[in-house]
């Protein structure tokens, strides 16, 4: 990642992270949303001004102590006893309410961003185009997390730490004057060295600390992108599980994930070294910090000027404004990953918004009573062709087959005559979608219930168990009737031919106006090809086919066939 000035790079990020937040906070729960903000920041208020109450009790504490004071003793316990009965409810509260704006926050980006990603198409342009937005998967779940989480904890954090220093500055202050400088036995007063002592320790602790750590930005992006690409590169497997087996590709699959885990590997020997850096200095900052403020005093309090509890007081004061002033320190680690999260689902909304941006050159659709491609030639995002021009028109009622030899494009002429393929020249009528059903050569089935795999891309009780019975039978699948309603891995459990089967009875079920078939009887055997064409004939009337194909269809119906030709370089 390019370097930039630390103040442009922080404004950058939080105007980001602003730009992300403002769709929830903005939207129909910005009610809620506000309430539990404010009574978490409300909260975090209250705990800071009970630190500044417990500051004050270490005083009259350490001097009943010190003085071996009994009854003052006894008393500052109650006080102790109470202070922390308040304490812990409003921890335990402010957690509870964290955590449920956590998960409601988390609940409206995942569903705004399903809602965009799965929205016309949007998922196959940004695949197809191969755009920067890597492994959405992984940004939509995991991203999505750390930047609710990370973003709630970073600021509620940063504004108590402000309202701590503003408060024990004044304190501290204070306490300077009341603690002079001791120097062989000449006192000094110098009006709130204490609090300058505190700058100056937590601005030298700053300032290395971002030299140190300013590279687990880049590191972290990193990671978050390698650990994608090998749990994506799983996924496959586990999707591919036949055809690796099949073609005894487990060698090259386990050298494929190998070399995708080499580069978590690499990568976290790097966060490693970063890291130790880090440790260290922050480590031995924390342990000096412990001491420092006692050291500054105990000239005074050796020679008298100050009792014990006003030098526990003084320190714990001191070490509330360090702290406050370390922040930075304190918390780079997670605002390395903070800022890496931020700037992945600022990609991702790029992408997003970018998928529809029409590209240049573009097939024109528009939406009429027939479909129709008018010297139609598809093209790869990157301006190859992928099809000879092509012309063709499908009316109401009939039955079309396109064919040509294989690199034709027939399956890409089909991808931009369902609308989902806007690259490339030519113009394309299309009927409203609704009215569509695309079949492709590869079926999909969806997770849950086979009578879920028959209805998609509709609710499951839009079709009834009978019907699904019924056309299950009739496509040689009555032994499935049993497992309507089991949930089970059907894409893997189901074979080729069976698929295409099911995928059929799903059309059959819904009755479409338009049926756009791709090769999506190539996995059946010839008889099992021609009774399944008879049904589709025989339960689908008025429905428009078109289909792509190698070669006619055994029995089928075709009222023209349109030959495609081969590219030419």
């Amino acid at each position: 990642m390019s370097e930039q000035p630390v103040t442009s790079t922080l404004r950058r990020s939080i105007g980001m992270a602003l730009s992300l937040s403002k769709p929830f906070f903005t939207s129909k729960e910005r009610r809620i949303a506000w309430s539990l903000l404010i009574a978490v920041i409300a909260i975090e208020l209250g705990i800071v001004y009970i630190l500044v109450i417990f500051n004050a009790w270490n005083a009259s504490f350490y001097n009943a102590l010190q003085e071996r004071d009994w009854p003052v003793f006894i008393q500052q316990l109650g006080v102790f006893v109470m202070i922390i009965a308040v304490f812990l409810p409003f921890a335990v509260l402010q957690t509870y309410l964290n955590q449920w704006l956590n998960i409601r926050w988390r609940s409206f980006m995942t569903e705004r961003y399903l809602a965009g990603f799965l929205a016309e198409g949007r998922h196959y342009r940004m695949h197809v185009s191969g755009d920067a937005a890597d492994n959405p998967d992984q940004r939509i779940a995991e991203d999505v997390r750390l930047f609710v989480s990370r973003s709630l904890e970073l600021s509620v954090g940063l504004l108590g730490q402000i309202v701590t220093f503003l408060s024990f500055v004044v304190i501290l202050w204070g306490l300077s004057a009341a603690a002079p400088i001791v120097i062989g036995g000449v006192d000094y007063s110098i009006p709130g060295y204490l609090v300058w002592a505190a700058l100056a320790y937590a601005v030298a602790g700053t300032l290395i600390t971002h030299v140190i750590g300013r590279p687990l930005i880049g590191l972290n992006f990193t990671q978050q992108k390698v650990e994608a690409d090998f749990r994506y590169g799983l996924v496959r497997v586990r999707e591919n599980t036949e055809a690796i087996a099949l073609s005894k590709g487990e060698p090259a699959e386990r050298a494929t994930l190998s070399k995708l885990f080499s580069g978590i590997r690499q990568n976290w020997f790097d966060l490693m070294s970063r890291q130790a850096k880090m440790t260290f200095f922050t480590a031995a900052y924390g342990q000096v910090s412990s001491i420092f403020a006692i050291l500054v005093l105990a000239p005074a309090y050796f020679a008298g000027k100050i009792q014990l509890g006003a030098l526990f007081q003084t320190t714990q004061a001191f070490s509330q404004v360090q702290s406050a002033l370390s922040y930075f320190i304190t918390s780079y680690q997670r605002l390395a990953e903070w800022k890496a999260v931020v700037d992945r689902l600022d990609g991702f909304e790029a992408a997003i918004r970018l998928s529809d941006v029409t590209p240049d050159p573009a097939v024109q659709i528009t939406e009429g009573d027939e479909i129709s491609a008018d010297g139609v030639v598809a093209r790869l995002p990157d301006g190859r062709i992928l099809t000879a021009p092509a012309t063709l028109v499908v009316q109401r009622g009939q039955h079309v087959v396109v064919s040509g030899p294989s690199g034709s494009g027939k399956t890409t002429l089909f991808r931009v005559l369902t609308g989902i393929w806007p690259w490339g020249l030519g113009r394309v009528s299309l009927p409203s979608p609704s009215m569509v059903m695309a079949l492709p050569q590869r079926p999909y089935m969806p997770l849950g219930t086979l009578k879920a795999a028959l209805a998609y891309p509709h609710p499951p009780e839009t079709v009834t168990d009978e019907a699904a019975a019924e056309v299950l039978t009739a496509l040689g699948l009555g032994k499935l009737i049993d497992g309507l309603g089991v949930e089970a891995p059907w894409g893997q459990s189901l074979s080729g031919g069976e698929q295409q089967r099911v995928q059929i009875a799903r059309a059959l079920l819904a009755k479409p106006d338009w049926l756009l078939l791709d090769e999506a009887l190539s996995a059946l055997d010839p008889d099992m090809e021609r009774r399944v064409v008879k049904l589709i004939e025989e339960r689908l009337p008025t429905t428009t086919i078109l289909s792509i194909a190698h070669r006619l269809p055994d029995g089928a119906r075709v009222d023209r066939t349109v030959a495609l030709n081969a590219v030419t370089a």
